[in-house]
C-alpha cells in the first residue's frame, strides 16, 4: 500500500460520495481536499467548531453541524459563494442529515421536541413532533421516495410515513414496543425492522402499510438486542445480542436460520483459521547502515539493534481467548455483540463481542460456519469491509493496518511517526483508505488484493 503524509484535524473526515473528494474539519475551517492529490479545492469558514459533517448524495452539498453554537451551516462546491444557516433558535439542534434529494435538510431540536425539513429550494419547511431520537430514528427507502421517522407521544411510540417530494405524511402507525431503539428499511424497501431497547428483546417486521409482519424474541429476562444490520443483498437479517449471540433471519420466512455463538474457548471440529498478532523481532546491525538509509543511526558501535515487526501467527485448535467479566452492578455493561458489518457481496458478516474486545470473528454465510478469527493484542477500534471486494481492513488504535481476505490474512505498518489509526473509512470505489487518529489524518491506496482473482472456495 502506498501512503500520502499526515494533514491536520479535528474531527471528522469523510469521502463524497461520487469518490471525488475528501471534507476535513480543521476547528471551524471546512478543507475540501482533491481525494488523488490531497491539495486543497475548496476552503470553508464556519462560524464555530465542526462537530458533525455530511455529504449530499450528489456530492454538490456539504452540511457542518456546530452543535455547540447550536447552528447548521451548509456549502456548495459547485457555487462556492452560495451558503445556507440553519437556526433554531432556543429549541436547539441536537442532529442533523441530508434527505436523499439532497435538496433538503433534517435537523432534530435538542430534547426531541420536533423534526424539521428545510429546504435549499425555497423557504418552506415541514415540522414533525416529538421524534423518539436526535440522530437515530429516521430511515429512508433506497429509492428516496419515502421516510419513516420515529415519534413517541403519550407513552406509546409511532412510525411516521413521510413522502420525500413534497414531505407530507402519508400514514401513521402504532409499533409493539415499550422504548423503541431504531429503525431500518429493507434494501428491497418492502419491509421495515424496529427492535426494542435492551431491556426488552424483541425485534418486529412492519409493512409499509402498518401491519406487524413478524415478531421475534430469543429469550426473556435478560438483555436484548444490542445491533441489527440488513445484509446487502437483503436476503438476511443478523441480530447482535447481550447474550454474546450472532442470530441471522431469513426474509422468506423470518426464521431464524443460524446461530452463532462466540466462546472463548475454541475447540474442534472448528475449522476455522485462526490468526494471532504477534511481534517479531528484527536484528539488525546498524554500523551496516548509511546516515541516508531508511533506518536511523542507533547506538555507536557494531552492536545489533532490536527493532520489531508485527504479523500474524496461524494457530491451532483449541484456543482459549482473552475474555472479559463485566461488572454486575454497573450499567450498559461491555458484553454482547457491539459491532457487526456485512461483506458487500452479503457472504461474510464480521462481529465483534464486546467483552472479549480484541477478537473479531468472521463468519461465512454461504456455508453456515466460522471462517476465522483474528486475535489482536489491542481492543479492536473499527473494522471496515472494502466496498468492491471480499476485503477486511481494521485497525486497533496502533500504527498497523490489519487485513482479511478469504485467502488469509496480513499486517501493515504505516510509515509514518506518532499515527495511531483509530477510525477508517473506504472511498466509495474501493481506491483509497482514509486512516485516522487523534489529531490527523492520511490515505492510502488500496489496490485489489493479488488473490482477488482466484477461487476463494478453493483450499489454495
Amino acid at each position: 500500500m502506498e501512503f500520502t503524509e499526515a494533514y491536520k484535524q479535528s474531527g471528522p473526515c469523510c469521502f463524497s460520495p461520487n469518490a471525488r473528494f475528501v471534507a476535513v474539519a480543521v476547528d471551524y475551517r471546512l478543507v475540501i481536499r482533491d481525494t488523488l492529490s490531497l491539495k486543497v479545492v475548496q476552503l470553508f469558514s464556519c462560524l464555530d467548531k465542526i462537530s458533525y459533517i455530511e455529504w449530499a448524495l450528489d456530492s454538490e452539498y456539504i452540511l457542518c453541524g456546530l452543535y455547540k453554537r447550536p447552528m447548521i451551516q451548509a456549502w456548495s462546491l459547485v457555487q462556492p459563494e452560495w451558503t445556507c444557516k440553519i437556526d433554531e433558535g432556543p429549541a436547539g439542534i441536537a442532529y442533523a442529515r441530508w434527505s436523499p434529494d439532497s435538496r433538503h435538510i433534517l435537523t432534530t431540536s435538542d430534547f426531541q421536541l420536533r423534526l424539521t425539513v428545510w429546504s435549499l429550494v425555497n423557504t418552506a419547511c415541514v415540522h414533525v413532533q416529538w421524534p423518539k431520537h436526535a440522530s437515530k430514528g429516521v430511515s429512508f427507502t433506497q429509492d428516496g421516495k419515502f421516510a419513516a421517522i420515529c415519534t413517541r407521544h403519550d407513552c406509546k411510540d409511532y412510525i411516521n410515513l413521510l413522502s420525500c417530494h413534497n414531505w407530507e405524511i402519508m400514514g401513521v402507525f402504532a409499533v409493539d414496543t415499550l422504548d423503541l431503539a431504531d429503525i431500518q428499511w429493507s434494501p428491497d424497501d418492502s419491509t421495515i425492522v424496529i427492535w426494542d431497547s435492551s431491556l426488552e428483546y424483541k425485534v418486529l417486521i412492519y409493512s409499509p402499510d402498518g401491519r406487524c409482519l413478524f415478531k421475534y424474541q430469543a429469550y426473556e429476562s435478560g438483555l436484548g438486542v444490542k445491533s441489527v444490520s440488513w445484509s446487502p443483498c437483503g436476503q438476511f437479517l443478523a441480530v447482535g445480542s447481550y447474550d454474546q449471540m450472532l442470530r441471522v433471519l431469513s426474509h422468506l420466512t423470518w426464521k431464524t436460520f443460524a446461530e452463532f455463538t462466540h466462546l472463548s474457548n475454541v475447540r474442534a471440529p472448528c475449522c476455522a483459521a485462526i490468526f494471532k498478532e504477534v511481534d517479531e523481532p528484527l536484528q539488525i546491525d546498524m554500523s551496516e547502515l548509511s546516515l541516508s538509509g531508511d533506518y536511523m543511526q542507533g547506538n555507536s558501535g557494531d552492536a545489533p539493534e532490536v527493532h520489531y515487526r508485527v504479523r500474524y501467527d496461524v494457530t491451532e485448535v483449541p484456543i482459549t481467548l482473552p475474555c472479559q467479566k463485566p461488572p454486575a452492578d454497573k450499567p450498559n455493561p461491555k458484553q454482547g455483540i457491539g459491532l457487526m458489518s456485512w461483506s458487500n457481496d452479503s457472504q461474510y458478516v464480521c462481529t465483534r463481542n464486546d467483552n472479549m474486545p480484541t477478537i473479531l470473528w468472521i463468519w461465512d454465510m454461504r456455508h453456515l460456519e466460522l471462517a476465522a478469527i483474528l486475535v489482536q493484542k489491542d481492543p479492536i477500534r473499527a473494522a471496515v469491509w472494502d466496498p468492491t471486494c471480499t476485503r477486511l481492513v481494521l485497525c486497533t488504535g496502533s500504527p498497523h493496518l490489519y487485513m482479511w481476505t478469504p485467502s488469509g490474512a496480513y499486517c501493515v505498518s504505516v510509515p509514518l511517526s506518532q499515527l495511531n489509526v483509530t477510525d477508517l473509512k473506504w472511498n466509495s470505489d474501493g481506491s483509497c483508505l482514509l486512516l485516522k487518529d487523534k489529531e490527523s489524518f492520511c490515505c492510502a491506496a488500496a489496490p485489489l488484493p493479488l488473490d482477488e482473482s482466484t477461487d476463494y472456495s478453493s483450499d489454495d
